[in-house]
């Protein structure tokens, strides 16, 4: 995703309430993904790198949200949808060191 030029045209808070919705859609399917038994390591990874440009995308829009002044309680909110990708990504990568070592050595 790509953060929008930096104008007074941009409608900041339309785009947080749509990395909200975003961010609570991969709340629930993420576990359910993990959960299928047969995800390969790849998926998982692909899964991962998803998960981490949302994070990157969130947290600019966090700070521009910040620049442009808006109310904390809206800071708030980005802040926790910073918070909730940062927990998926840890989720994500501890499914991924737990397939790696359930890997047969070679």
């Amino acid at each position: 995703m790509v953060i929008p030029k930096e104008t007074d045209l941009t409608d900041w808070l339309a785009i947080l309430e749509e990395q909200t919705a975003t961010g609570e859609a991969m709340a629930r399917e993420v576990p359910a993904m993990l959960g299928n038994p047969d995800i390969s390591e790849g998926q998982v990874r692909t899964l991962f790198s998803a998960i981490e440009t949302q994070a990157d995308f969130v947290e600019k829009l966090r700070m521009a949200l910040e620049k442009f002044g808006h109310d904390f309680t809206v800071i708030e909110a980005a802040e926790r949808l910073e918070e909730r990708y940062a927990d998926l990504a840890a989720t994500v990568a501890e499914k991924l060191r737990d397939m790696r070592r359930a890997q047969p050595s070679a």
